[in-house]
């Protein structure tokens, strides 16, 4: 809303037009009134005004020496003057003045609302020109973003480029580094704070650490942060023109320019600790030549950080410190191999039972030492085992869960023992499910085989053996699983099924009855004779005769 402040030595002039303009219409929130020029910049002083409206003709100060001042210190001021002259001396030094309008007295309601108006719509031009400006400022800003990241991705990475062209982009881009120059490579871990944010939470404090990172290296060093192809932050670090001066006057020029980086480093740190909350942990390359070095330093901190442990929070590595591999101090993850192993227990479905060894596994890890190459080790064989029983059982498991073939999965899980822990418990949870319902169709799928195979004009020759080997499963198991799913012993079903072919035969055949026997796939008539009568309480002759 509009704020408008109306001067004159004659306060019944203000005074009217203040009670008598329907302001709220015009869209003013506000009306000032002064009697004189000294009052008017007092009120401007404390006011944030909008319009200016004042006499020409005032004791002192006059009205254009009261917009001249006024406009020289706030700019953006709209003025309309007002008078009872009709000289054009005036209207040109009011033109000077960049006044919006010039209105004779006395004053005409309708041309005072249209010169307000006037200079209300000017400064909404203004606000709105203002607005865009900074949108595409912001615009570029977030554009120029996401192409800095892609080209360190892009170096990082190996991509190759000619010099012209990198030189073009760190130009286009407005990244001060300068090829040829010695430079380091910082890569950022999150500490546990973080890992229990969403993305969106993640991403905020991961741009607030870059905020502060270019804030506390600035005064040394030139900084270039963005997000790593893996599962890390990166900074590079390039000393700036003043300090490479420094450093060519000083007597030791590593030792100071480490000194330096230290520094810097510690008040990262803290600064990171008391804004966000949250540690983080720190990997800090060998200087290389930029860009040429760049991408073996990169994977240099990428093993360093691999075997490190994901626990170490707040710690700060020098690359040039490791020059010597140290022994590493951890036990091979035994439970995760112990039989029964997890392929084992998923095959005989027992899901209690792979919950319970999952749950040492990572009891384990708890008690020992472990770097992210065991955290990957346990997510390799977790997969492996669950992509096992699921392809057994028909199923893909991209159908179970649909990263489960991301690589950026593999990487975010690495970081975290509880990440790994929450997503092993909830996968094998949806497998569960998965695989309890296609059981199910399964099983009613095996039992519609059975009657199909028996009821065939081959089936009389079948046994519990043969079908067994035609749906290929276990005699013993299918037999479980008819009996289970109908209540009848597969073996019965048979003989039933031959009992009711040889009930048709004998009723609506001449055929002999040891004709009848071989036909159904039995050898002997006596034995023949005596099922029939178990299940008809009658012999097959009986059954002709009556």
């Amino acid at each position: 809303m509009i704020e408008l402040l109306l001067v004159d030595d004659e306060t019944y002039v203000t005074e009217s037009l203040a009670r008598t303009i329907p302001w709220e219409v015009l869209g003013v929130r506000e009306v000032y009134q002064a009697a004189s020029a000294t009052e008017a910049l007092e009120i401007l002083e404390r006011q944030s005004i909008d319009i200016i409206v004042t006499d020409i003709s005032m004791p002192g100060m006059n009205g254009l020496q009261l917009i001249e001042a006024a406009t020289a210190r706030w700019p953006n001021l709209r003025c309309i003057l007002l008078t009872g002259y009709s000289d054009f001396g005036y209207a040109k030094k009011a033109i000077q003045l960049q006044a919006i309008d010039y209105i004779l007295k006395p004053v005409s309601e309708e041309e005072f609302m249209l010169s307000v108006s006037t200079a209300i719509e000017s400064l909404k031009d203004e606000w709105e020109a203002h607005d865009k400006y900074h949108q595409l400022l912001y615009t570029r800003k977030g554009d120029f973003s996401v192409l800095r990241g892609k080209l360190m991705h892009d170096l990082l990475l190996g991509k190759q480029m000619s010099e012209r062209a990198l030189a073009q982009k760190l130009g286009a881009y407005e990244i001060g580094f300068e090829p040829g120059a010695e430079a380091v490579l910082l890569l950022i871990q999150l500490g546990r704070h973080y890992l229990t944010m969403d993305p969106s939470s993640i991403s905020l404090m991961e741009y607030a650490i870059g905020n502060i990172a270019e804030e506390l290296f600035h005064s040394r060093f030139c900084v270039w942060f963005c997000k790593a192809p893996h599962d890390c932050l990166v900074l590079l670090v390039e000393p700036n023109d003043e300090t490479r001066r420094e450093l060519v006057l000083t007597g030791n020029h590593e030792a100071k320019r480490h000194e330096w980086l230290q520094e810097a480093i510690m008040r990262f740190q803290r600064a990171v600790s008391n804004y966000l909350k949250g540690e983080i942990s720190l990997t800090v390359t060998e200087w290389f030549v930029f860009p040429d070095g760049m991408t073996a330093a990169y994977r240099s901190g990428l093993g360093s950080m691999v075997l490190a442990s994901p626990v170490d929070s707040g710690s700060v590595v020098f690359l040039k410190d490791r020059h010597a591999p140290e022994p590493l101090a951890f036990k091979p993850l035994d439970s995760l191999y112990r039989p029964p192993t997890l392929i084992h227990l998923l095959e005989s479905k027992q899901w209690e039972a792979v919950r319970s060894k999952l749950e040492d596994v990572f009891r384990d890890m708890e008690h020992t030492s472990f770097s992210r190459e065991h955290l990957y080790e346990v997510f390799l064989s977790i997969t492996s085992a669950f992509m096992y029983i699921a392809h057994k059982s028909g199923q893909f498991m991209h159908q179970i869960d649909e990263l489960v073939l991301d690589p950026l999965l593999a990487q975010d899980l690495s970081s975290s023992s509880g990440r790994l822990q929450g997503w092993a418990f909830e996968l094998l949870d949806r497998l569960q499910a998965e695989l309890s319902e296609s059981d199910q169709y399964t099983k009613s799928y095996i039992i519609k085989q059975v009657h199909a195979l028996v009821g065939s004009p081959s089936g009389h020759e079948l046994s519990v053996k043969t079908i067994a080997d035609q749906v290929y499963l276990h005699p013993v198991y299918l037999s479980k699983i008819y009996k289970a799913e109908t209540g009848e012993a597969l073996g019965d079903y048979i003989i039933r099924m031959r009992m009711e072919r040889a009930l048709y035969l004998l009723k609506h055949t001449n055929k002999k009855v040891y004709e009848i026997t071989t036909e159904l796939g039995y050898q002997n008539p006596q034995y023949f004779s005596k099922m029939f009568k178990k299940h008809y309480r009658m012999t097959p002759n009986e059954f002709r005769e009556g």
